[in-house]
């Protein structure tokens, strides 16, 4: 008999990051004594149901990728792939580098994590991987609160359930795949994973429990409060 299926992670790192301030890529900020990307991607490789660990850099940025894999992570292999000019590019960037196993049977799970939400750990990868092997996708969430709709006489409160989506997301391989496949036939740019998988297939995306704590890391109070939470975590 051959060898099982692989679930492959990947981890995002072709942003900018304009709206934090930074000079340059986001991913590479220093939190808690460690780049904010080798967080998030130490988080996926320690997780022992992945079996093959991808990082999407920006493009021109591959030096700094390769060192942070050879300082942060010298034991573990990570496979490095060139991202696109939109998160959309990026992923099908990647999804054609692993396309030739999907295809194959080898890969049947592929997990995607932003690299801005470094505080996700493990459980939370295993949870997404689980979810989406038994349903087709997945996608952590957590309640929004505080909400209101704009009227013509001010603000009214929603009464329809609400949600901030997170990341990883995971989905079966083969049909993700097709769904890239077919969005770049025609120009589709989805905002992320899900929304391609939703508008190209009828898998069944189920939400499962994000975590307050998992934020992404967007405006500069938002390095603080990760600084804090990831104190100690060395």
């Amino acid at each position: 008999m051959g060898d099982p299926p692989l679930a492959v992670g990947v981890v995002l790192a072709a942003g900018i990051g304009s709206r934090i301030g930074a000079d340059g890529n986001k991913a590479y900020l220093t939190l808690a004594g460690r780049p904010m990307l080798a967080w998030s991607v130490r988080a996926v490789a320690d997780t022992t149901e992945i079996g093959r660990v991808i990082l999407v850099y920006r493009r021109g940025e591959y030096d700094m990728a390769a060192e942070l894999v050879r300082t942060e992570l010298p034991d573990r292999t990570i496979e490095l792939v060139e991202g696109g000019d939109s998160r959309h590019e990026s992923e099908f960037n990647m999804l054609r580098h692993i396309a030739p196993d999907i295809d194959s049977g080898a890969v049947d799970v592929v997990l995607i994590h932003d690299a801005a939400r470094p505080l996700a750990g493990p459980a939370m990868m295993r949870a997404a991987l689980d979810t989406a092997r038994r349903f087709g996708g997945a996608v952590p969430a957590i309640e929004a609160v505080g909400l209101a709709r704009c009227t013509a006489s001010g603000p009214a409160p929603l009464t329809e359930a609400v949600v901030r989506v997170q990341t990883p997301q995971a989905f079966r391989a083969a049909p993700l795949l097709a769904a890239y496949r077919r969005a770049d036939t025609e120009a589709f740019d989805g905002t992320d994973t899900s929304s391609c998988v939703q508008h190209f297939t009828d898998v069944d995306v189920r939400v499962f429990p994000g975590a307050a704590t998992n934020l992404k890391v967007t405006y500069p109070p938002d390095i603080r409060l990760a600084e804090h939470l990831l104190t100690g975590r060395r």
